[in-house]
């Protein structure tokens, strides 16, 4: 079982659509699209192809391997509207990065979820207003 982590707190996971990979993803034929992209990936390769997606999970395979945060950046900048969510071992204190790189949600396992409880979660959901850069502009 799983959480997934938003600015609203924990909540059970409501993707009910199959989750395909990317090199699957051209068989997908038709229907609500989920794609896994591994933090490996190369998001170009979903170039004209974004607004038939509806949602991406982007695995973090370790809190240390920050590459999702930039997949999640190029694929906002690409023009993704969809629903973005980190999967994997992310930790709540990079949860204010998650957002601002573009991630709507979290996706935890139930271990960490124990082990770093919603509050945790929830004081790094104001992230807008918590940032060095805004603390420079005063």
């Amino acid at each position: 079982m799983t959480v997934v982590v938003s600015d609203a707190g924990f909540a059970s996971d409501d993707w009910t659509a199959p989750i395909v990979t990317l090199d699957a993803l051209a068989a997908n034929d038709g229907g609500a699209v989920a794609v896994d992209l591994a933090s490996d990936a190369e998001p170009g390769r979903l170039a004209g192809r974004l607004d038939t997606i509806d949602m991406i999970r982007v695995d973090f395979p370790s809190f240390a391997d920050g590459r999702g945060f930039t997949i999640a950046a190029q694929l906002r900048r690409m023009g993704f509207q969809g629903r973005l969510r980190a999967r994997g071992h992310v930790i709540a204190d990079q949860y204010a990065m998650a957002r601002r790189s573009g991630f709507d949600e979290v996706e935890i396992d139930e271990a960490l979820a124990a082990r770093q409880p919603e509050d945790q979660w929830l004081r790094r959901a104001d992230w807008q207003a918590h940032n060095y850069q805004a603390r420079l502009r005063g």
